[in-house]
């Protein structure tokens, strides 16, 4: 059992920083990997990046590549999105997620087991 709550979002201007945070109570946070998405309105959820149990190995969608970076720190059970450079298109609700799973695709939403709640991330021109 893992519950995920994200926080840090909030209103910032183009080419600004936001650093989401996502909280976790289960006590194998050091045994999932973790992923962030994201949702737009009317747009499907889409993913962002993840990074595995260790924090060796990070993902990233093209459109964040050089921008945004993916962390953990397992002892504080917790996984963050450093956002940087941020664009208008940036605008979304902002998930956390956790996968058990050993296998599979970590840019699809099927992968994951547990969701957050979400927190709003809103970029201005």
């Amino acid at each position: 059992q893992v519950q995920l709550v994200e926080s840090g979002g909030g209103l910032v201007q183009a080419g600004g920083s936001l650093r989401l945070s996502c909280a976790a109570s289960g006590r194998t946070f050091s045994s999932y990997i973790m992923g962030w998405f994201r949702q737009a309105p009317e747009k499907e959820r889409e993913f962002i990046a993840a990074i595995s149990w260790t924090g060796g190995s990070t993902y990233y969608t093209d459109s964040v590549k050089g921008r945004f970076t993916i962390s953990r720190d397992n002892a504080k059970n917790t996984v963050y999105l450093q956002t940087n450079t941020l664009k208008p298109e940036d605008t979304a609700v902002y998930y956390c997620a956790a996968s058990s799973r050993t296998r599979g695709n970590v840019r699809v939403t099927y992968q994951y087991d547990y969701w957050g709640q979400g927190t709003q991330v809103t970029v201005s021109s």
